[in-house]
């Protein structure tokens, strides 16, 4: 469980990521209009364009859930998330339940369900199906009638059925759970500045379920007749017809401006000074960013997830002292208030609003409260040994690049690291963090240290019989984009590298080829097809493949695709020209067996999924599965070196010379 809740955290940050820029764009437009965003077209412009994204957050937590959590990150996991998302969303609209329960007007539909539109927590749990269904059936083969639906294409599908079950489960659950957060809000409102105090430390905790817009709700606007928002900016008017009252309306959103804006960032500078030192500097650019953003600004996403999972005590530290904070504003009436969040430029515009009261005493809060959270963090994170951003157990980690930014170096460090880690024989998961691998085995004391520690990586971290992490550097995604394609694509045939050999020639270049699927390589001379066996067309070798992956076995071009899809010409930079034929006599199923992901001219890596086979289908019509590799122009080669897997060993199986 607390490496699936790691997971989510990190996975969560890709959407997080985009808050800051969102939240200062309506900033800056709130400030220039001067609390107006409509006063000319430059506002408009800004305050719509961060409006797009915020406006937008449920669904950009089921995208960024759905691919983070998915088994590879795969696109289509993300499409899946979408999908999700938009069921739920249509299923428990205020429209949609007016139709189900048979309501004459859509205002009699129950306030719940206002309230599921751009919902974090149904966004967080459509995220998290998606990956679930994706991670279930992404490789899933229906019968040949379905086949167009298997694998990837049945993701979506099952991902959509999933939530109409979750739907159905929401539309009784989630008006009881609103409901006592409504009575709930109600009833801790009639304590005064205790109440304050309260909402604010359960207005912290519910975030990570996204529950916080509901107890918000009865505290902001008008679900149980408080309305402190709408009170405190309809100002000079409010006041005149009593429902605002001067250091009583605002107590409700005052004492965030403290924390937002000096307590969190305070916070920050704590985590970054208990950071180890050779991880300070990518701990300082997370940090500067994510505090500004929360001082500036008032989003505290980007800042509270990044510790929100991987250190949950620090976080309901966080979430007592931003209760304590309210509470004290409201017992001494220092009020203030918002439009978007107790950020500076709020707090800035609400210093000319009639409704506040004393609003300046809440930057000498703020910066007591600066202090209370540095030492309070630091105290906390040293205790009890908190993993936050820096801090990763047992790790010596580098930041600096590896070696080399090119393509190339991150496939061929991929493939060394896992063939060192033992292949698919060992290997069960895959992930990354900022600067490190985090991997999963069967058995770490089968892992060849020396081999991965070849490759340059600053080090090793074996955490204990399952876990081990490779320190990379910031470059660390490449390199585990290649080793996750590996592991679900060909983790016998395209990465079972023990060495790549430096050849120095001169005239021709020296190629090393890599075979095309998993299974056995076998000399040309063996493929049961006289032109291919007698080299007519030149030499080369086959795969006898196990699985229907099929991989380039060189970085180029795609020349030509036959219109049956079973054959390919790819031309490298130097010249030499490579045919793939997938299976023998293949030519008449009419290119059904055969799923294609590149086109013509399209440009290829080396070990680049390519296609898919069914090779059932292909056996089924008495055909030959083999998949062939010819060089058609040897005049521009001088050596071709053929690394490939035979059954469980790792090995360089011999070359192919011509001129």
């Amino acid at each position: 469980m607390k490496a699936y809740m790691q997971r989510m955290g990190r996975s969560l940050m890709l959407p997080v990521a985009v808050l800051p820029a969102a939240a200062i764009l309506m900033g800056i437009a709130n400030w220039v209009g001067n609390g107006d965003p409509n006063v000319n077209v430059f506002t408009i412009f800004m305050f719509n364009a961060g409006d797009a994204i915020l406006s937008h957050l449920a669904v950009l937590f089921a995208v960024g859930l759905a691919l983070g959590m998915s088994k590879d990150k795969d696109g289509s996991a993300a499409l899946a998330g979408l999908v999700a998302y938009l069921v739920p969303e249509k299923l428990l609209s205020p429209a949609s339940i007016q139709t189900i329960q048979g309501l004459d007007d859509v205002s009699a539909v129950a306030a719940a369900f206002t309230k599921t539109q751009n919902n974090v927590l149904i966004g967080i749990i459509a995220g998290l199906v998606a990956a679930a269904m994706y991670n279930r059936f992404s490789d899933v083969k229906l019968p040949m009638a379905l086949s167009f639906f298997s694998g990837k294409r049945l993701v979506p599908i099952m991902s959509a059925v999933s939530m109409v079950v979750a739907s159905a489960i929401l539309y009784f659950a989630w008006p009881v759970i609103y409901n006592v957060l409504v009575t709930f809000g109600t009833g801790i409102s009639s304590l005064g500045f205790v109440g304050a105090g309260l909402y604010g430390f359960f207005n912290r905790l519910l975030i990570p379920t996204g529950l916080h817009h509901a107890l918000n709700s009865v505290f902001w606007f008008d679900v149980a007749g408080i309305n402190d928002i709408g009170n405190f900016l309809g100002g000079q008017k409010a006041l005149d017809s009593g429902l605002a009252v001067v250091g009583k309306t605002g107590m409700y959103q005052a004492g965030f401006f403290p924390v937002m804006m000096f307590g969190l960032p305070a916070g920050a500078f704590a985590m970054y000074r208990a950071a180890r030192p050779e991880k300070k500097k990518v701990t300082a650019s997370l940090m500067m960013a994510a505090g500004f953003a929360a001082f500036f600004t008032g989003v505290t996403e980007p800042l509270e997830f990044s510790f929100m999972f991987v250190a949950w005590p620090l976080y309901v530290l966080h979430a007592v002292f931003t209760g304590l904070s309210l509470a004290i504003s409201a017992f001494f009436q220092w009020t203030a208030g918002f439009a978007f969040s107790a950020g500076f430029v709020d707090y800035f515009l609400a210093l000319k609003n009639p409704v506040a009261n004393q609003p300046l005493m809440l930057v000498v809060q703020g910066l007591v409260f600066a202090a209370i959270y540095y030492f309070g963090f630091t105290f906390a994170i040293k205790k009890f040994n908190l993993m936050t951003p820096g801090r990763e157990e047992g790790i010596d980690e580098v930041t600096e690049d590896v070696a080399s930014s090119s393509e190339g170096k991150h496939a061929v460090m991929a493939q060394r690291i896992y063939a060192g880690l033992g292949g698919s024989e060992n290997v069960t998961a895959i992930d990354n963090c900022t600067t490190r691998l985090r991997l999963q085995v069967k058995d770490t004391d089968t892992v060849d240290q020396a081999k991965i520690k070849a490759t340059g990586v600053p080090g090793i971290n074996v955490i204990d019989k399952k876990n081990i992490q490779v320190i990379v550097g910031t470059e660390v995604q490449f390199v585990a984009d290649e080793m996750s394609r590996i592991h679900t694509g060909a983790p016998k045939a395209t990465a079972v590298v023990e060495e790549v050999k430096e050849v120095i020639v001169t005239g021709p270049q020296t190629h090393v080829v890599y075979a095309v699927a998993n299974g056995q390589v076998v000399p040309i001379t063996d493929v049961s097809d006289k032109v291919f066996s007698q080299k007519m067309m030149g030499d080369g070798f086959a795969v006898l493949p196990t699985t229907g992956e099929i991989f380039t076995p060189v970085a180029g071009t795609i020349l030509n695709i036959f219109p049956t899809k079973h054959a390919m010409g790819i031309q490298t930079t130097s010249g030499v020209e490579v045919l793939l034929h997938m299976g023998i006599d293949t030519v008449s199923l009419k290119g059904e067996p055969f799923e294609l992901y590149v086109e013509d001219g399209q440009q290829v890596a080396r070990g680049q999924l390519i296609a898919k086979v069914d090779l059932e289908m292909i056996q089924a019509a008495g055909r030959h599965t083999d998949m062939i590799v010819v060089f058609t122009n040897p005049d521009n080669i001088a050596s071709l070196t053929i690394e490939a897997g035979i059954n469980e060993a790792n090995a360089i199986i011999g070359s192919v010379e011509s001129k």
